[in-house]
C-alpha cells in the first residue's frame, strides 16, 4: 500500500477524526458563500465598488481552486497532518485579519490568503479521515463528512446574514478563530501522521494556471470600471489567456503535471467537467447578485434574506438523497442533465420575475427549482467524476473536478458583475434591476449549456467504482475531490 501510515494510523479514534476534519471542512466550505449576504454592509462600511465586492468573494475562490490540487500534493510529500495545520494556521490567522481589516483592500487581500489556508486544509481532511476509518465504515464517514459540508454551504448566507444583522459582518470572519484555535491541537494530538507517494510537485503547472486565472479575471472585474480597451484589461485577459495555454501544454508534455490533459481524451470526463465548471459559474455569479438584491432592493434584512434563500442553498440536504437512488436506477447522465436544466429553468424565471418590488411569493418557484436543480446534480456529478477514468486516476480527477468548480465559481461573479454593471448599477432600485435582470439571465444560459455539456457524457449506467480498490494506487486523492 502507498499510504505510508505512521504507526498506529488506524488506532486513531474514528470519532475524533471525524469530528476534526467535519469542522475544518465546514469552515472552508462556508467561507465560499457566507459573505454574500454581509456585502451591503461591507460596501456600506468600508466603501469601494462593485469590483471590489467581487474580489472579496472572488479573492478566496480564485485561490482556494487554483492551489487545491497543490495543497493536496504538500500533504502527500511533506505530511498530511502536519500540512493540515499549516493549512488551518494560515486559514485562522487569516480570518482574524479579514475581521480586522480598516478597508477593503485589506480585506481583499486577507481573503487571499484565506483561500491558500483553505487549499492546504481542504483536500487534507478526507485523507486524514481516510486513514482513521476501517475501509468498511468510509462510505458512512463520507457521508457525515459531506453533510456537514452540504450543511455549509446551505446556511452560509442565513450564517453570514444573522451575524452581520445581529452582531457585525466582521463576526463571519471572528468565527472561524475559535474553532480554528481549538482544532489545532486536537489535530496534533488526535490524528496520525501519513504521507503519500512522494510524487514531485508542479510548481510550474501551479503558477501558470494561478497567474492565468488571475489575469482573466482581474481584466473581467476592471473591465466595467476602467473600459474594456484600458491597457491593464487588455493585458490581464491577454496574459491571463497566454499563461492558461502554457498550462494546457505543459499539462500535455510535462512528467507529473499537476492536470495531465490526456483526461480530457475521455469524453466522460471532459463533458462531466465542462458541465460542472459552468454550473458553478452560473450559480455563483446567480447568488452573488441576488443576495443583494433582496437586501439593497427588496429591503430584507441580513437575516431574512438568508432565510429567504433556504429554498435554494438548503434544498440540497433534501432531495440528494433522492438523487443517488434516481442515479443508481437510471444513470447519473440524466439525473445530472435534468438537474441543470431545472437550475437552469429556475433562474430564468427569477430573471423574469425581478422587480424593484417583487414579492417573495413571486419569486419562491424559481428558488425552489433552482435548488431542487442544484440537489439533483451534485452526488450523481461527482460518481459521474469517478466513473470517467481508471480505479489509479480518480484522485487527480476528483481534485481537478472540485479546482475546476471553483473556477467556475470565481469566473461566473466576474462575468455577471460586468454584465450588471454594463447594463445597469447602485444608483437606484430600478437601476439595480435593470443590472440583475440581464445578468441572471445570462447565468441561465450558461446553466442550461452545462446541460447540454452533461449530456455529452456517454450514457452509461452505474455509479462510483470500489472506493477500497482505487484508494490503494492514491488512496489520498480520492476522497479529497468529493467535497461539494
Amino acid at each position: 500500500m502507498s499510504q505510508h501510515s505512521a504507526p498506529g494510523a488506524r488506532r486513531t479514534g474514528v470519532g475524533w477524526a471525524l469530528a476534526i476534519t467535519s469542522v475544518a471542512g465546514f469552515m472552508a466550505a462556508l467561507d465560499n458563500l457566507v459573505v454574500t449576504t454581509a456585502l451591503p454592509s461591507i460596501r456600506e462600511d468600508l466603501g469601494g465598488g462593485l469590483h471590489d465586492l467581487e474580489w472579496t468573494v472572488s479573492a478566496y475562490t480564485l485561490t482556494f481552486a487554483v492551489l487545491l490540487m497543490f495543497g493536496a500534493a504538500l500533504g502527500d510529500r511533506f505530511g498530511r497532518r502536519r500540512l493540515f495545520g499549516v493549512g488551518l494556521a494560515i486559514f485562522t490567522v487569516a480570518s482574524a485579519a479579514a475581521a480586522l481589516a480598516p478597508g477593503i483592500d485589506s480585506l481583499i487581500a486577507a481573503r487571499a490568503v484565506q483561500g491558500v489556508g483553505a487549499a492546504v486544509m481542504m483536500p487534507l481532511t478526507l485523507t486524514l479521515l481516510t486513514a482513521a476509518v476501517p475501509a468498511e465504515k468510509r462510505g458512512m464517514a463520507y457521508g457525515i463528512w459531506g453533510a456537514v459540508n452540504g450543511l455549509a454551504v446551505a446556511s452560509g448566507p442565513l450564517i453570514g446574514g444573522t451575524l452581520t444583522e445581529h452582531v457585525s459582518w466582521q463576526w463571519i470572519f471572528w468565527l472561524n478563530v475559535p474553532l480554528g484555535i481549538a482544532l489545532l491541537p486536537l489535530a496534533r494530538l488526535r490524528l496520525a501522521e501519513s504521507h503519500g507517494t512522494g510524487a514531485p510537485l508542479d510548481l510550474p503547472g501551479t503558477l501558470l494556471a494561478s497567474g492565468g486565472l488571475f489575469g482573466i479575471v482581474y481584466g473581467l472585474v476592471r473591465g466595467p470600471a476602467d473600459g474594456w480597451t484600458a491597457l491593464p484589461v487588455l493585458l490581464g485577459l491577454f496574459a491571463g489567456a497566454a499563461l492558461l495555454a502554457g498550462f494546457v501544454l505543459h499539462g500535455t508534455r510535462a512528467k507529473n503535471p499537476m492536470l495531465p490533459m490526456r483526461l480530457f481524451r475521455s469524453r466522460a470526463f471532459a463533458g462531466i467537467n465542462a458541465a460542472s465548471m459552468l454550473m458553478f459559474l452560473g450559480m455563483f455569479g446567480s447568488i452573488f447578485l441576488l443576495s443583494q438584491y433582496m437586501q439593497g432592493v427588496l429591503g430584507y434584512s441580513p437575516t431574512e434574506a438568508g432565510l429567504r434563500m433556504l429554498p435554494w442553498t438548503g434544498m440540497p440536504m433534501l432531495v440528494a438523497p433522492i438523487a443517488g437512488i434516481l442515479s443508481d436506477r437510471i444513470g447519473g447522465r440524466p439525473v445530472v442533465a435534468a438537474g441543470l436544466f431545472l437550475q437552469a429553468a429556475g433562474l430564468g424565471y427569477l430573471a423574469y420575475v425581478a422587480t424593484a418590488d417583487a414579492s417573495y411569493a413571486s419569486q419562491l418557484p424559481g428558488l425552489i427549482l433552482s435548488g431542487i436543480g442544484m440537489a439533483l446534480f451534485f452526488a450523481p456529478a461527482s460518481a459521474l467524476v469517478m466513473a470517467s477514468v481508471t480505479a489509479k486516476e480518480q484522485g487527480i480527477a476528483s481534485g481537478a473536478n472540485n479546482a475546476l468548480r471553483e473556477v467556475g465559481g470565481a469566473l461566473g461573479i466576474a462575468v455577471m458583475s460586468s454584465i450588471f454593471s454594463a447594463q445597469g448599477g447602485y444608483e437606484s432600485a430600478q437601476a439595480f434591476v435593470d443590472g440583475l435582470r440581464p445578468a441572471v439571465a445570462v447565468g441561465a444560459g450558461i446553466v442550461a449549456l452545462a446541460g447540454v455539456a452533461a449530456l455529452v457524457v456517454p450514457s452509461r449506467r452505474g455509479t462510483l467504482p470500489d472506493v477500497t480498490d482505487a484508494t490503494e494506487p492514491a488512496p489520498v486523492k480520492v476522497p479529497a475531490g468529493s467535497s461539494h
